[in-house]
């Protein structure tokens, strides 16, 4: 089969997808910490996300992988409003955290993400220092009573984050004089320091290098006894090192969902076997 190349992506899809069928797998858990139903995305005009649903689970890594643009991303911020910063993007659909939709109203973004997190791409520590990076969720949200809980809060999340031994001598130190490694560490410790629900993760180890990226996916481990975690990845190899979970997106569709071991040797779909087996992406 030959696809113009000068076919709109949307008139691009819908061929292949004559082809090759619906999206297939497993939307659903057993325990589901935030549900995603008919999840649409327009930036102005362009159809960003196409009719997305997928439930991401309790205590679980879910890897949301695909070519670049094809709208992993684009999904992955609307699971804490972070597209709401866009004013030509709209959402509609329906997406709910612990049952409580997301999209209400009346529902304040802050406290949202608080309970949903976020690391990005590349490390952005404030210009603060170590301690202070850590510190300032827990102070703008007021979870620390006293300057020993507080202390307790930015010592735990370190640790959490495998930091600790690396910065407890320099915690006044700037959090940018870390290498880009620590520095996203840093990062994951100062979203944690506020006990989230949840954290998403977008291609945060693509900056970094293999070691610090493997200390990263250490962690990844370590994290999913206490925290929901969504983790966009352009590494195929990453999704199926950290993940129990894995969703193929195209051309802004959720095309095939299933168990990570499942999805890379077994696709249900032509279009995600083209895609792992290098066909094309």
């Amino acid at each position: 089969m030959i696809v113009e190349r000068t076919a709109p992506a949307e008139e691009m899809f819908q061929v292949i997808h004559a082809n090759f069928g619906s999206t297939v797998g497993d939307l659903t858990v057993a325990e589901p910490r935030m549900t995603a139903r008919n999840v649409n995305v327009h930036y102005a005009d362009k159809h960003a996300i196409i009719d997305v649903s997928l439930d991401i689970g309790c205590h679980e890594v879910i890897a949301l992988i695909g070519p670049s643009g094809c709208g992993k991303s684009t999904f992955l911020r609307c699971l804490n409003r972070m597209n709401d910063t866009i004013e030509s993007c709209r959402v509609s659909g329906e997406i709910r955290l612990d049952g409580q939709d997301i999209y209400d109203k009346n529902l304040d973004v802050v406290p949202l993400r608080a309970r949903v997190g976020m690391v990005f791409q590349k490390p952005n520590p404030f210009p603060k220092s170590i301690y202070d990076n850590v510190a300032y969720g827990p102070r703008i949200h007021g979870l620390a009573e006293s300057q020993t809980a507080l202390d307790e809060m930015v010592e735990d999340s370190l640790r959490r984050a495998g930091l600790w031994d690396e910065v407890k001598d320099r915690l006044q130190q700037p959090g940018t004089g870390l290498s880009g490694g620590q520095q996203q560490r840093l990062c994951i410790a100062r979203t944690i320091a506020v006990s989230p629900e949840v954290i998403l993760m977008d291609e945060p180890c693509s900056a970094l290098d293999p070691i610090a990226t493997a200390k990263i996916e250490e962690l990844i481990d370590e994290l999913r006894q206490n925290f929901t975690i969504a983790i966009v990845t352009h590494s195929m190899q990453q999704a199926a090192r950290v993940s129990q979970r894995t969703g193929y997106f195209h051309l802004g569709r959720l095309i095939e969902v299933g168990k990570t071991d499942e999805i890379f040797t077994n696709p249900q779909h032509k279009l995600t076997e083209d895609y792992i087996t290098g066909r094309f992406g």
